[in-house]
């Protein structure tokens, strides 16, 4: 997953995040820091090559600053009328601050030959000097372009150091530096090289931090193979940097605009980079800024940043900045640390002045205290525990002059059923153990790309215990690696034992493993089971598999497809195809993927997904027949499940069906955008899902009543 975007205008509803301390740099005491400020720009549109800021209070959940508007006009200060990749540094003696940026307006090309520097006593109030290399250095006067500027202080020379990257005709992007004169408006000397590509390859976005004495040069580079984060170490900060070996960045996706900062009272840096291609930022964490782990999913941002940059701040500092630069979604409160709180799904409204706290089943919130967590120098009215139990109360939320009245609901939500970002939700009851298990895909990954699955258990379908990971593709299937989705589970009693077969989606192929347990672990056939496509489908995917047993033949079918329906029968093994079997069913053009098939009363239902997962229209739609293999009877309003706009419960789709055992008792288990922050992200809402149950029921004629989707989830069974 790449990183969670909440982006949202006046009326974002603000994620609610842990508070922890902050790093410390350039010298001064680690207690003095208690925030960062993020320095960004936001793309390439009318407006958005522009600075902007953001604050964060550990590092990892950001908050923009200004309604996430410019905190400086880019036509003021930059020849082009636009700006980008904001670099911000603190002067060494703590008096005032730098900036420097590309001068640079996408909307006129990608030639640019200046950049901007700026100076502040107060990091509100900036003044800029702009340096034109062609017009200023004449050797330098066919240079193309001159990129992502940054400053550096260099204690050997006692002097500020700017670097960058600058393209001559007939070369590659390298990157040079030069010392920047005593009241930072312009260069000592025409700039000199500091480091090239040794694959004669484009080195942009340096960003260069010190570390155990030696100095770590992050690049981006550029080619058919080689390409991405890279780094070169040296004794020296302008000279001698040998690149080493392999990419530090975690994506084959295309990124650039690296930026790495120290956490503090920790040991443990971040790198984050811009993944420019699909709209979303990844935070990496090392120790040794050599081998990095992704930590996407412990970051949140309520904008879409690109090519920024990070430093920490103080209390004042922190101060300073929500004075000058408030937003109306920021409104002091940061986190919530009850343990009993669902944190994904708290909901903080500054333009109604209400806060929405779910809790897990069980909760006494007659006597509740959220713990709520603040920015420094924000006060919270009543503390304690309060009785929730009668409606809302009322809580104070001062902010230095300003005091707001928020309404605090607290309430049992038993949705999402587990914690976290899982979709595609798979259900069985296991005779074996008397227990309900959940088999999703592993969400939060960037563009579905989780690798293992998961499986939850429950004796009540709202209490679930996570039994751990069952499959890892990485680990246990030799095939492939890649996009663990849309798992279907059957439970089989052979020769007197029970035996699970576990079919799912990988490298969009359907794969099969088999196990003792319904908690696994799996052991994978070897090979997929469905790899090519029925004769005469040309578009689709081989996904979302989807396996029924018909209790009147005591037949086994497997249904799959993207864009399409298929179906086969499987061997009494239920490893593999029983021959000339297969059927395409496609039901109509409402027909996307994520197919359920299930019996009750004489009639076969086949339910399927319409629209994309990424669409907030995302639903389900049903049709009947008389045969596990058709033909299909679609009714008129043929509905299910799909979104409640009211309820900001969005992208309602991809849904199993679960029958309580000996009863007429029915419950669809479907996935939908996390809320509150699905709306605001994007097309990433679509790999940031969560796993709900409501009720499904029926007309005496057996048509599907609509299910309405509920916060509140169900009731525990008996």
């Amino acid at each position: 997953m790449n990183i969670k975007f909440l982006l949202k205008p006046v009326n974002f509803i603000l994620l609610l995040c842990c508070i922890t301390l902050f790093s410390c740099k350039d010298g001064q005491k680690e207690s003095e820091y208690t925030a960062y400020l993020f320095t960004y720009f936001t793309g390439n549109g009318d407006g958005e090559e522009a600075i902007r800021y953001a604050i964060s209070k550990d590092g990892y959940n950001f908050y923009a600053l200004n309604n996430n508007e410019p905190i400086i006009s880019s036509n003021e200060i930059s020849l082009s009328g636009g700006v980008r990749d904001p670099h911000i540094l603190r002067k060494e003696d703590g008096s005032g601050y730098y900036m420097v940026v590309t001068d640079l307006l996408s909307q006129k090309g990608w030639t640019n030959t200046a950049m901007t520097l700026l100076t502040s006593d107060d990091m509100v109030s900036w003044s800029s000097s702009i340096i034109d290399i062609p017009q200023t250095y004449p050797e330098f006067s066919k240079v193309m372009r001159v990129w992502a500027p940054q400053t550096i202080y260099d204690a050997a020379a006692k002097k500020y150091m700017v670097y960058f990257s600058m393209l001559e005709p007939g070369s590659y992007d390298k990157i040079y530096y030069a010392y920047v004169n005593e009241d930072f408006t312009g260069l000592e000397s025409a700039p000199k090289q500091l480091f090239f590509n040794p694959n004669k390859k484009a080195s942009i976005d340096g960003d260069i931090i010190k570390k155990d004495g030696k100095f770590y040069l992050f690049y981006k580079t550029e080619g058919d193979q080689d390409k991405g984060i890279k780094v070169a170490i040296s004794d020296s900060l302008t000279s001698g940097y040998k690149a080493e070996p392999g990419n530090v960045d975690q994506t084959d996706k295309a990124v650039e605009g690296s930026g790495v900062f120290k956490l503090i009272n920790s040991e443990d840096y971040i790198l984050m980079y811009d993944v420019y291609m699909d709209g979303s930022y990844q935070f990496t964490k090392s120790s040794d800024l050599k081998n990095f782990e992704i930590v996407d999913e412990d970051i949140s941002m309520n904008f879409h940043p690109r090519h920024g940059t990070v430093m920490p701040i103080t209390i004042k500092e922190l101060q300073r900045l929500l004075n000058a630069f408030p937003s109306d979604d920021l409104v002091g409160v940061t986190g919530a640390s009850n343990s009993a709180i669902k944190k994904n799904n708290i909901v903080i409204k500054s333009d109604e002045n209400t806060i929405y706290l779910p809790v897990k089943y069980g909760t006494d919130i007659s006597n509740f205290n959220p713990e709520f967590k603040t920015l420094p120098g924000v006060a919270v009215s009543p503390e304690g525990a309060q009785d929730f139990s009668n409606g809302p109360v009322a809580y104070d939320i001062s902010t230095g002059d300003e005091t707001k009245t928020f309404q605090v609901t607290v309430a049992v939500a038993n949705n999402p059923v587990v914690e976290g970002y899982y979709a595609d939700p798979e259900i069985i009851y296991a005779e074996k153990d008397k227990k309900y298990y959940l088999y999703p895909t592993s969400d939060g990954f960037n563009s579905w790309s989780g690798t293992y699955f998961k499986t939850f258990s429950s004796e009540d379908l709202v209490n679930w215990t996570d039994e751990g990971v069952i499959l890892d593709l990485e680990k246990d299937v030799s095939w492939t690696s890649r996009n663990a989705w849309a798992p279907t589970m059957i439970e089989k009693k052979i020769d007197g034992k029970y035996k699970y077969f576990y079919y799912f989606t990988a490298a969009q192929q359907v794969g099969v493993a088999v196990s003792d347990s319904p908690k696994g672990p799996f052991k994978d056939s070897g090979a997929p089971l469905i790899s090519e496509k029925p004769e005469g489908i040309k578009g689709g995917q081989n996904i979302d598999p989807d396996i029924f047993e018909d209790p009147q033949s005591g037949k086994n079918y497997l249904y799959w497809g993207n864009g399409f329906l298929a179906v086969v029968e499987l061997n009494d093994d239920m490893t593999s195809i029983k021959e000339n079997t297969l059927k395409v069913l496609t039901p109509d053009h409402t027909f996307r993927e994520g197919a359920e098939v299930f019996f009750r009363n004489g009639k076969y239902y086949f339910m399927w997904a319409e629209d994309d997962t990424r669409s907030p229209n995302y639903k389900v739609r049903y049709a009947t027949a008389d045969s596990p293999l058709g033909p299909l009877t679609i009714p008129e309003d043929n509905i299910v499940i799909q979104k409640d706009v009211k309820k900001e419960i969005l992208a309602t789709g991809h849904n199993s069906v679960i029958q309580v055992p000996g009863k007429d008792e029915w419950y669809l288990v479907y996935h939908r955008f996390t809320r509150p922050k699905g709306e605001a992200m994007g097309e990433a809402a679509g790999f940031h899902r969560e796993v709900a149950i409501d009720s499904l029921a029926f007309n005496e004629d057996g048509s599907i009543i609509e299910v309405k989707p509920t916060l509140e989830g169900i009731a525990p069974l008996n």
